[in-house]
């Protein structure tokens, strides 16, 4: 079953080369035209989808390819180097904390042809350039699909210290798991979830004890719905909070704009024969979950989603991208490539900037959202 779920994502995803440079059409959807312009960055052509993109901050960042590729920039994108190759490796989820030190996930064996590599989780110490493998002791997990990294304050003799919180988890395919650091990567428990969850597929935590997993309740995606746990205390225990009822679906990625509590996940589904496509929407910082129509159409399966604020957001899906405006309740078209997987925010002088990734690397300048 995993492979037939591969397959369906691989027919969905296949890229042409990328233009260097190339300019975006004028936009003329309400959700581009008003907002502004997205474009697209200049990169080494990937026959694909690209999953991940990590930026530090509004020049530095990093992106990996299924091919075991690591590329980073130091202008914001504008260009890009090749700094690191593994081939065997399949770098799903990249996460930096600062300019040198950051971690690489691999989805592991057994699921995408042509992948060997078995460590699930890498570690670099100088910007990407070489890696270390993340030691978790005899048990570990199969594969990552996502990396959290979360800076905590705690008071420590007398002073208020940053303490680096991070979550790696996985996988599309199962099993599941979770890598969990609460000392900046310095050591690690492993926390099973196979009992939990046939999928992971995002994570985010809101604190050192508080967060969520988007899942799928099996690992075969004919019989998976659609799921989100919750936890209060580190992952000990996890609770159900959103289930969608229906047969093939998973809910794939997610984003809770600025740590705040209203957030937004895709759902992903397979049924070839539907053609509404949800959002899931929550206010209470994921204790409640709710659904939200995003559009009708058989060919728009989700992938990655962004919010800059509580109302502006976008979505990825293999038909290209949407935009929302007022928090889900209306959604428009907008230029985004098919299949970006991942959204990331980044503060600029002049606002914020988006960076998607999937079949291209690409970016929008926003200006900064309310602080309400």
């Amino acid at each position: 079953m995993n492979r037939r779920i591969a397959a369906a994502l691989a027919a969905l995803v296949i890229a042409a080369p990328l233009a260097a440079q190339q300019a975006l059409p004028p936009a003329t959807t309400v959700a581009a035209a008003s907002l502004g312009e997205w474009r697209t960055l200049p990169t080494e052509a990937y026959r694909g989808k690209r999953d991940s993109i990590s930026f530090v901050d509004q020049n530095h960042g990093w992106y990996g390819t299924g091919a075991g590729d690591l590329f980073a920039t130091t202008d914001g994108g504008m260009t890009w180097q090749k700094i690191a190759s593994r081939p065997g490796t399949f770098v799903r989820a990249v996460g930096f904390i600062d300019r040198l030190n950051g971690f690489i996930g691999n989805i592991g064996t057994d699921y995408y042809p042509g992948v060997t590599d078995t460590t699930p989780l890498y570690r670099t110490r100088d910007g990407g350039r070489t890696w270390e493998a993340v030691d978790t002791g005899a048990v570990s997990i199969k594969g990552v699909c996502a990396i959290d990294i979360l800076t905590v304050k705690r008071i420590y003799q007398g002073e208020l210290k940053p303490r680096t919180v991070i979550h790696a988890a996985g996988r599309v395919g199962g099993p599941t798991g979770i890598l969990r650091s609460t000392d900046g990567g310095k050591t690690w428990t492993v926390i099973d979830m196979t009992a939990q969850a046939g999928m992971i597929l995002d994570v985010k935590f809101f604190d050192e004890l508080t967060g969520l997993v988007f899942a799928a309740t099996n690992a075969d995606p004919q019989q998976a719905e659609g799921l989100v746990l919750r936890t209060k205390d580190g992952g000990k225990t996890w609770r159900e909070v959103y289930r969608s009822g229906r047969k093939l679906e998973l809910i794939w990625k997610a984003s809770f704009p600025a740590g705040g509590d209203i957030g937004y996940a895709t759902v992903q589904s397979y049924d070839a024969e539907r053609a509404t496509q949800l959002v899931i929407r929550s206010d209470d910082k994921g204790k409640t979950w709710h659904e939200i129509e995003m559009a009708q159409d058989k060919t728009a399966r989700q992938f990655g989603i962004g919010f800059i604020s509580k109302d502006v957001g976008f979505v990825g899906t293999a038909a290209g991208g949407f935009g929302t405006k007022d928090g889900g309740k209306t959604w428009e078209r907008a230029p985004i490539a098919r299949a970006a997987n991942k959204f990331q925010t980044v503060a600029t002088q002049a606002g914020v900037r988006v960076y998607a990734i999937g079949t291209e690397v690409q970016a929008i300048d926003l200006a900064a959202p309310p602080s309400n």
